[in-house]
Parts: structure tokens; sequence; C-alpha cells
């Protein structure tokens, strides 16, 4: 799969993260994500890769119906990515930020009783041209 998205701008890894991604593979996403963040761990773009691996993760947890640890990935991830601009490596983190809160709101809400991801409700992510 990597390979479909090679001789792009971005990173191929990177554009994989966002298929998988938004196909509801969070796992997959995760794991596409995490050879990129390995290579950059402690680089400039280190925790901006660990937030959208985090935030992969998330998912990943209210899709095993583990609503606190969702929650609190969605928290650890909205620490890492708050450190980059509003828009960053053709991500509106702003928005980022909006769907995180929405989805923490949604889970405090109903105090961890209610799984809000449903085949209807499903997350979604989009780089800028």
């Amino acid at each position: 799969m990597i390979e479909s998205f090679q001789g792009n701008e971005l990173d191929a890894h990177y554009l994989g993260f966002f298929d998988c991604f938004n196909r509801q593979l969070f796992y997959e996403a995760h794991e596409v994500l995490e050879d990129l963040w390995l290579a950059d761990k402690q680089g400039p773009n280190g925790d901006f890769y660990k937030g959208l691996i985090q935030l992969a993760g998330a998912y990943v947890h209210l899709q095993k119906n583990r609503l606190r640890p969702s929650a609190a990935l969605f928290k650890l991830a909205k620490a890492n990515l708050e450190k980059y601009p509003p828009v960053h490596e053709k991500l509106n983190l702003t928005a980022v930020q909006m769907l995180m809160d929405g989805w923490l709101r949604q889970l405090e809400k109903d105090e961890f009783t209610i799984n809000p991801l449903t085949p209807v409700h499903v997350p979604q992510l989009a780089l800028q041209k």
C-alpha cells in the first residue's frame, strides 16, 4: 500500500496513515506511521507523529470498547499536537483539536458508558492542498 503513495510531495508513510485512518483501519494507520516516527523520534516532527499515532490509538480503543483508555489517548494526542502551528505538514491541527475535543466531550458526557464510534459516526482527516 505504501508504494502507491511513493513519489508524492509528502512521505508515503504519512499519506498511508490518512488512507488507513479514513477507512477506519486505525491499528494499521498507527503501524504505518510508526516507521516514520521511529526515524524522527527526537526530531522536529517526533511529537507530531507521536500525537497522530496516539489519535489512531484512541480509535483502536473505541473499536475495542475501551472508553476510558481511549479518552486518555485523546488527551495525550492533544498535548503532543498542540506543540505545532495551526497547520503543520498540510494538516489543519485546529480542526484535529476540535475533532478530539468533540469525541472527548461525548465520552465524558455519557460518563464513559456509551461508545460514540458507530458505523455512521466515524472520524475523517483531510490534508490541505
